[in-house]
């Protein structure tokens, strides 16, 4: 038979398993709990008075204590029942994580967003229904990539995007990315296109660092044109990651439509629908020649709808830029040129070309540019702009599309 100071001590022992059996855990949510108190009173007790058992604090902080991987996106949450809060920090080092208590005291959400690769830190304090203090400390660790990506919005690989700028109906939405992106289908779900008046749109990917959206006809004058990039925590393959969220905006102007056509040796210039110039040009004297690689170099102007890139005032023109570097080849030339209207990456330019006056209107003479004379230039120079749009018509030769802005040149079935 038992005695009875036995059986008290049996009592106890069992009493103190359960207490510490309810004092944390982990559940399937991927949060931790604590209870802080207990059953009994006195100074682990949670405020009890000896007659009765206070109500303990339960403090359930998400992500859970040693969560590891955790999304840059998720969000850090402390909430407390049978008690308010009174501070919470998030700190990775000497950086705290932004949040905001609840009104209640009951809860406290973050505001800030975690970075890639940190251990944080989450100190709770807090008091019971009784008014005694509770405190807790978890941690967990954020996803560590092995690269993680950025982004630029452009207006053509020459020329960042102006954020709330005005640009020419042929301007598509260019999304740069400064690492390869495997996982393509993601980066376009975290990729957003707002126009209006709303007007249906694809992307394309032009490289695996380059993604283009457009509509299937050209911008309508007055468009405005909104892009959201929402990367950040998105998985974009081969270890990459999405570094941040971007967005930028812009207008789109008044339709400025220039066609060339190599057959009649005349440009025809259109805004908004209506012709107000026509100009005489001379364009590519077609041939070929051998560079000094042993690369075929041709003299054609390239067929297709090409979008005005960059207005240089003065720039240098070189032969040697793609590939004639002897002096002697009667192809050879360096020279300064004046307002030139860059229309591709190859060194297409609508510019002047005053020693070509003869040629113009009458015959195509040029190595690949358009030469137009000085007034027909400055008119051009100084009426279009970036996003506008030059289409050249009648020669053998197709304008690619890698080749500066070549979206318009893709059948919409095939963008």
């Amino acid at each position: 038979m038992l005695s009875r100071r036995k059986m008290l001590t049996g009592g106890a022992g069992i009493a103190a398993a359960a207490a510490l059996a309810a004092c944390s855990g982990n559940d399937s949510s991927g949060k931790s709990t604590w209870t802080a108190g207990g059953s009994s009173a006195g100074p682990e007790g949670g405020g009890g008075d000896g007659g009765g058992a206070a109500t303990p604090a339960k403090l359930t902080i998400t992500p859970a204590a040693d969560s590891k991987d955790v999304a840059p996106t998720s969000p850090v949450t402390v909430a407390i029942e049978g008690g308010t809060l009174t501070s919470v920090t998030v700190a990775a080092g000497s950086k705290n994580l932004d949040g905001k208590l609840a009104d209640d005291k009951h809860n406290w959400t973050s505001t800030g967003t975690l970075s890639y690769g940190q251990t944080y830190t989450v100190t709770v304090s807090g008091t019971d229904a009784g008014g005694k203090d509770v405190s807790q400390t978890s941690s967990f660790t954020t996803l560590k990539p092995a690269s993680v990506a950025s982004i630029t919005f452009q207006a053509n690989p020459m020329l960042a995007l102006k954020n709330g700028g005005t640009y020419g109906v042929g301007q598509p939405v260019i999304v740069f990315f400064n690492k390869a992106v495997k996982n393509q289908d993601a980066a376009e779900q975290a990729m957003k296109v707002t126009a209006s008046p709303a007007v249906e749109g694809k992307w394309h990917w032009v490289s695996n660092q380059s993604a283009h959206w457009r509509p299937e006809k050209y911008w309508a004058k007055g468009t405005t044109v909104k892009v959201s990039v929402n990367l950040l925590g998105v998985d974009l393959g081969g270890g990459v990651y999405g570094g941040g969220n971007s967005s930028a905006n812009f207008s789109i102007g008044p339709a400025r439509i220039a066609i060339a056509d190599s057959n009649t040796h005349q440009m025809q210039c259109f805004i908004d629908g209506q012709m107000v110039k026509q100009i005489p040009i001379s364009m590519g004297k077609g041939g070929t020649t051998t560079g000094s690689k042993g690369e075929t170099i041709d003299f054609f102007t390239r067929s297709g709808v090409h979008v005005l890139m960059t207005k240089e005032p003065v720039t240098t023109m070189s032969s040697a830029s793609y590939g004639i570097t002897d002096k002697n080849n009667p192809n050879f030339y360096e020279e300064k040129i004046k307002l030139a209207c860059r229309i591709s990456l190859a060194g297409e330019y609508v510019h002047l070309a005053d020693w070509n006056i003869p040629s113009q209107g009458k015959a195509n003479t040029s190595h690949g540019c358009i030469n137009v004379a000085p007034a027909n230039a400055q008119w051009f120079y100084d009426t279009f702009d970036t996003g506008d749009v030059v289409e050249v018509r009648n020669t053998p030769k197709q304008l690619p599309l890698t080749d500066g802005i070549g979206d318009w040149n893709v059948p919409w079935g095939q963008w």
